[in-house]
């Protein structure tokens, strides 16, 4: 698949159906009472795909633009000017649709230490990367390019389903999401192998070096210290295409969106060890190719939807936000080929309800939110977005 700028689905799935059969949802669609608003007009940004904001009070905004730039500028809806924080271009590879410099993390003490994480393609072999940057010591508004450390890396045998966050959890250590490898329906059974990383979520230790490698692997890491060969570096799987996880800031969950192949999309909350199904399942049910599948043992989602509804999911975030409180509590999402907008409101306690909130006139690539936890949209027309009632 080449690279379309600005024109087809970022997260498009090879061989979609658009005529499966609608999911089993609990789905509430009121007059919608929501508004997208350009939340930093003056600047535009080359395909967004991620957005983040550094743990030292500065109230910076920093924006992952696909082909290989790190952006930031104030988080001032007047801002006139970003600067360019890092520059990768030539060491990534976005000629795929799911290609590129796809994910930003700052180290928990990033004031003190001033390391950053990312996650993007390379070439020769076509490979995730996950390295650590440095920022520059004369300048907190830009990287050091020569700072660059391998963490970690591994091949992918296409060129789509290439996951992409990266991001510290609650308990310090980085978490990584990684798709099955590609294609379509998961060829080589990647989502239900333990002994690759494809087709997880990955959970590592980047403040050790242990065995010969860049981090650690912390110690309730489900396979820990296996003797089945298993990647230690896992922390759940039988993941599709892991697109946009994030942790909510009170509850500590782990919320991902997980692209469906061809009839569900799905809404997970990570836990250790957890097994999620595919290629065995597609949302809560069998996945065609498979016959007389078995759940036992697997973490269905908690909340699906169908292709009337959408065909490819954009993870989102528990709002905290100070503005919109009729939300909070809520995960907000989206699905990036429709443009819908919803907030799925869920406990264990009850059935999920799940609320359209608009349907946007963009592509929604990525969520993410600022120092004080207001969210913001990024989209595929280059803007910034926030929501407002």
């Amino acid at each position: 698949m080449s690279l379309i700028k600005n024109t087809r689905p970022l997260l498009l799935i090879f061989l979609l159906c658009a005529f499966c059969a609608d999911s089993s949802r609990l789905e509430h669609n009121p007059a919608e009472s929501y508004k997208a608003v350009n939340a930093f007009s003056k600047l535009t940004f080359s395909r967004p795909v991620d957005l983040q904001h550094p743990p030292d009070n500065t109230n910076r905004i920093f924006v992952v633009e696909q082909p290989g730039v790190i952006s930031v500028f104030p988080n001032n809806p007047s801002a006139s000017a970003k600067k360019q924080f890092l520059d990768i271009q030539s060491k990534v590879d976005d000629e795929g649709n799911e290609e590129g410099l796809l994910g930003l993390a700052f180290h928990p003490d990033y004031k003190s230490n001033g390391y950053f994480y990312v996650n993007y393609t390379a070439l020769n072999p076509n490979r995730t990367v996950i390295s650590r940057f440095k920022v520059s010591a004369l300048n907190a508004d830009q990287a050091d390019p020569s700072s660059e450390q391998v963490i970690l890396t591994f091949e992918q045998p296409y060129s789509n389903h290439n996951g992409g966050q990266v991001s510290f959890g609650p308990d310090g250590y980085l978490y990584i999401a990684v798709g099955d490898g590609g294609s379509g329906g998961d060829p080589d059974d990647h989502g239900q192998n333990r002994a690759t990383l494809l087709g997880s979520i990955l959970r590592i230790d980047v403040n050790k070096q242990e065995n010969g490698k860049q981090y650690g692997i912390p110690a309730d890491n489900p396979f820990a210290k296996n003797t089945n060969r298993y990647r230690e570096e896992i922390y759940a799987y039988g993941m599709r295409n892991p697109w946009r996880f994030s942790f909510d800031t009170q509850t500590k969950r782990l919320w991902t969106g997980d692209v469906g192949q061809n009839a569900y999309e799905e809404i997970d909350i990570v836990e250790n060890g957890g097994n999620y199904g595919w290629n065995t399942m597609e949302g809560k049910h069998c996945f065609e190719p498979k016959n007389n599948c078995n759940t036992s043992g697997l973490k269905l989602p908690i909340h699906e939807y169908g292709r009337d509804q959408g065909l490819s999911i954009t993870g989102g975030f528990v709002y905290h936000g100070p503005t919109l409180s009729e939300l909070k509590g809520k995960y907000i999402y989206a699905d990036y080929a429709t443009r819908r907008i919803w907030a799925l409101e869920h406990t264990y306690l009850n059935k999920p309800v799940n609320t359209q909130l608009l349907e946007a006139d963009f592509n929604i690539s990525s969520f993410g939110v600022d120092q004080e936890n207001e969210l913001y949209l990024c989209a595929f027309d280059g803007k910034i977005y926030k929501l407002q009632k």
